[in-house]
């Protein structure tokens, strides 16, 4: 039977983010960048989008946690309190989409009890919006969709950022050895396509929570699997704009087998 009170919290993040696209597009490429601490990029584009989709979730959900990636900053970690969360990344990209590069993404992940149950991603650069949990399946647009299928060869395509620590560098020339590789700049993407069967698979070593949240509820519920390698990171427990950075492999269970090994090596 369907949860009421998830089928309205479906509807109210599709309808936030859809209620941003308009904005996104228009000032794309056309916004000045500032620099936060930590030497991330932020534009009021990015402000803008948090402030209007945290006051949407907030009018009808008053009982939820909402986190943004663009909360105010040094007010330490925040703890999950209540039944539901939500964790927004009001553009992931924001490098692309400040220099005009259309691989740029909205991130809003649906939690309960800190685990991601739903995922609602808009993809500015193909103009679709990505949504889908475990137990609702994937659609990209209005298209359902799955994890591709095929075993590791010489044709997957994998999607790799180059390494914030420069200790995994040499996983660049593994996995070249091995796949073709795409960097779109976009995390969520990454992931969000290997859900949609575009990417056969991802590794990446620079993420945060905000970047990946609503992605991994598409990928599970696309038959894919997500491993995070320093350490699980659901349920979520607290939201911490100052957390390590996340390192983890997606695709199917084969793709993540051989990416496992070969970033072990």
């Amino acid at each position: 039977m369907t949860n009421p009170e998830l089928t309205v919290r479906i509807a109210a993040a599709q309808s936030a983010v859809l209620g941003q696209t308009e904005r996104l597009h228009r000032e794309f490429g056309r916004v000045k960048s500032e620099w936060k601490s930590d030497g991330s990029r932020v534009t009021a584009a990015d402000l803008a989008i948090s402030a209007g989709i945290t006051a949407a979730l907030q009018a009808q959900f008053l009982e939820d946690d909402i986190f943004s990636e663009e909360l105010p900053q040094g007010d330490g970690p925040r703890p999950l309190t209540r039944r539901f969360a939500w964790v927004l990344d009001p553009i992931d990209g924001t490098n692309n989409f400040a220099l005009g590069i259309p691989f740029c993404a909205i991130s809003l992940a649906l939690l309960e009890h800190g685990q991601p149950v739903y995922g609602v991603v808009y993809d500015l650069a193909r103009r679709r919006l990505i949504h889908g949990g475990p137990g609702f399946g994937v659609h990209d647009g209005d298209r359902e969709v799955r994890v591709r299928t095929e075993p590791p060869n010489p044709q997957t395509v994998i999607g790799f950022h180059t390494p914030y620590d420069r200790r995994y560098a040499p996983h660049a020339r593994t996995l070249v050895e091995n796949f073709k590789i795409r960097a779109l700049g976009s995390s969520t993407l990454h992931l969000a396509y290997v859900a949609a069967g575009i990417l056969d698979g991802t590794v990446d070593h620079n993420v945060k929570i905000w970047d990946i949240a609503a992605a991994v509820p598409l990928c599970l519920a696309a038959g894919g699997c997500v491993e995070f390698l320093n350490g699980e990171q659901f349920p979520l427990r607290q939201f911490d704009q100052d957390m390590a950075r996340i390192r983890y492999i997606a695709g199917n269970p084969e793709i993540c087998a051989t990416l496992r090994k070969l970033v072990a090596e």
